[in-house]
């Protein structure tokens, strides 16, 4: 198999059945799995007012994941910037980089990670705020990196310093990122993969190279569920195909159970859309998602993908990664 590094996209989703606390507590579990199969890192996002994806505060799962961890990085996938002051993102992220030296990395976009109601109450005064991204970006990596910024210092200071990652699935953050000459990932299972080679090649061409990053570094970050046979993974996947076509209609709630799904069916008016994404999807045996993995990193010249996979069993989640894994022949830390 082609040496491709694995990470983790990890969005603590909730599932019928169960609490939405208890897959914060998922994440943490999931978190120190990974470390043990020998992933990269194990990145959280950050949404608001949602009832599937809970995960809304990426900064202190971080920290309880560094408790936890002892190798893996750990990241934001990422920090919704415009809801926040930069200096204090700057600030919370060198705690982090305390707590867990040199594994610390900062993803951060310009979406609100919920609906527009909800990002005012998060930041009354945030009016046009997306239009300041790149001025915060800038004040960022000069308050992650510089003693002082503006006459004022992000404490604590340490010999490390969060690695900045722009986070984005459109043009705007490839080029964003290639002008700060910053890592940059591309959230290709937002789109299905729609644009991803474009915005690579643009942050490709457009990279002005940084002192801590002289060469563009990209990733893409993929939905994937493998398992011991095809017919299992394309059953545990029900409850994400499930959940898209609800969201579709407007329609959001825990992640449903695949075997509910499986008695319910899809109606036919259903089908075309459920047809449509298993025709994209990374789903199969652990051999037949590597197999589609390692296509995908060549045509996108990738030596890293980042994976996000959700499934009503915990279990069934820890299995997929663990035979990705198996697959990638990852090397489990000493």
């Amino acid at each position: 198999m082609r040496t491709i590094a694995l990470s983790v996209l990890d969005q603590s989703v909730s599932v019928e059945g169960s609490t939405e606390d208890a897959a914060i507590r998922d994440t943490l579990d999931l978190a120190q799995h990974c470390e043990r199969l020998g992933y990269r890192r194990f990145w959280v996002s950050e949404h608001h007012a949602l009832p599937t994806i809970v995960g809304s505060a990426p900064e202190m799962l971080m920290a309880a994941i560094a408790a936890r961890t002892e190798r893996i990085r750990i990241g934001s996938a990422g920090v919704m910037l415009p809801h926040y002051s930069a200096l204090k993102v700057a600030e919370q992220f060198r705690v982090l980089e305390a707590l867990a030296p040199g594994r610390i990395d900062l993803g951060v976009g310009r979406a609100p990670g919920g609906d527009m109601r909800t990002a005012r109450a998060l930041n009354p005064h945030a009016s046009g705020a997306a239009e300041d991204f790149p001025e915060q970006v800038q004040d960022l990596q000069a308050w992650t990196a510089l003693p002082s910024h503006r006459g004022i210092a992000a404490h604590p200071r340490g010999p490390h310093a969060p690695e900045i990652w722009i986070l984005g699935s459109s043009s705007y953050g490839a080029q964003l990122a290639a002008h700060f000459g910053l890592p940059y990932a591309y959230a290709y299972f937002f789109v299905d993969g729609e644009g991803a080679e474009e915005a690579l090649d643009l942050y490709r061409r457009l990279y002005r190279p940084s002192e801590r990053h002289p060469v563009p570094q990209a990733t893409v970050c993929v939905w994937a569920l493998a398992a011991t046979t095809r017919e299992a993974a394309l059953h545990h996947a029900l409850g994400r195909e499930r959940w898209r076509v609800d969201r579709a209609r407007g329609v959001l709630g825990p992640l449903q159970s695949p075997d509910a799904i499986a008695a319910r069916g899809f109606s036919d008016a259903e089908w075309p859309t459920v047809d449509a994404m298993r025709r994209k999807a990374f789903v199969g045996s652990g051999g037949e998602v590597a197999e589609q993995l390692v296509r995908l990193a060549e045509r996108l010249a990738l030596d890293e993908i980042v994976i996000n996979t959700w499934a009503h069993d915990p279990a069934v989640r820890r299995t997929s990664y663990a035979l990705l894994a198996a697959a990638f022949g990852l090397v489990p830390p000493a």
